[in-house]
């Protein structure tokens, strides 16, 4: 698959969450196949105030390319001057977020308020474009509710000022993250622009999003909560295999049985804490690790009583010895 004059491996790629995608949850997701990761959403202003926490968003590893720095705000010029930093910050794609339903950025006019204001994002594209040498990119939603569905004449404004592809979650901002995707307006923008269609939203094994492929014709899809505790997730995608141990892991459906499916997830697990500790000090590792913890485990037979031990664990030495009791040492 292509973006702009950047080639990827394939057309699976993680979606960029918020507190989730560190640069250890990134590599992790490389290493089981995925082709583009995505930074967490970055404040415009954050990176014009030169916050320390805000620049942090951005460290990267030449293990993780190509990856992609996705923004927010709704100054064109300071939209403009964000991306051109996190272009030499060695960002390979910048992408807008238009899409956005929380209210603290939704009541500062970003994410998912520009779906309302067709001239204030041809200004930012245009802007941004002419500021940067890299693929631009934008991630937006169906519009701010069902009466006022905006998405195709936004991204019709986008193509027409230069982004280089369009990532849909085809929901409305009214909806956040409930209800059903619309796959028949996946399907309609990816008829309606040339540009390349990114597709997400509900995909939670691999059969989900080779079904969205399958029905829309988008180009690639964008996981999210799928991904979380299954990385295994591309590596199923990629091998385009039926059947698959890990399959439904997403969803906490498929219970752990064997030793050899509780080695391999301990395997991966322990990958992720060295990526941690690789990028961070062992108290920031144990926090982060507890949320993860859970997800890896989710619907595994005898878990409930491991998940609670993580919870109230103390440190990562004790991590580590719940780990080895649950899964083998």
């Amino acid at each position: 698959m292509q973006i702009g004059d950047l080639y990827l491996d394939n057309n699976f790629f993680l979606a960029p969450l918020a507190g989730i995608s560190n640069l250890p949850f990134r590599l992790l997701n490389k290493d089981y196949g995925c082709a583009l990761v995505y930074t967490e959403m970055i404040s415009v202003q954050g990176l014009i105030r030169r916050g320390k926490k805000t620049f942090n968003l951005m460290i990267s590893d030449e293990r993780e390319k190509p990856v992609t720095f996705q923004i927010f705000g709704s100054d064109p010029a300071a939209l403009a001057d964000a991306a051109k930093i996190c272009e030499e910050r060695g960002a390979d794609i910048i992408d807008i977020n238009m899409g956005c339903p929380v209210k603290k950025v939704v009541r500062n006019g970003a994410g998912a308020a520009l779906l309302s204001d067709p001239d204030k994002v041809r200004s930012i594209i245009k802007s941004v474009r002419n500021s940067i040498n890299i693929p631009l990119t934008i991630k937006l939603r169906l519009g701010l509710d069902h009466t006022s569905l905006t998405y195709l004449k936004i991204a019709a404004i986008a193509e027409a000022q230069g982004a280089d592809a369009i990532c849909l979650h085809p929901r409305t901002k009214n909806q956040g993250f409930k209800g059903e995707i619309d796959t028949d307006a996946l399907k309609t923008l990816k008829q309606s622009v040339k540009v390349p269609v990114i597709g997400s939203g509900n995909l939670f094994t691999a059969d989900d999003a080779r079904e969205m492929l399958a029905k829309t014709g988008c180009d690639a899809v964008m996981l999210a909560r799928g991904a979380l505790g299954n990385p295994f997730i591309f590596e199923e995608l990629i091998a385009n295999s039926a059947t698959h141990p890990h399959q439904g892991r997403g969803t906490g459906l498929t219970p752990m049985q064997s030793t050899g499916e509780r080695f391999r997830l301990k395997k991966v697990i322990l990958k992720h804490i060295d990526y941690f500790l690789e990028f961070y000090n062992e108290k920031k590792c144990h926090k982060e690790m507890k949320k993860h913890l859970l997800w890896y485990t989710k619907g595994l037979q005898g878990s409930s009583e491991f998940r609670q031990k993580v919870v109230h664990s103390d440190d990562l030495p004790q991590m580590r010895r719940l780990l080895d009791d649950y899964l083998g040492a």
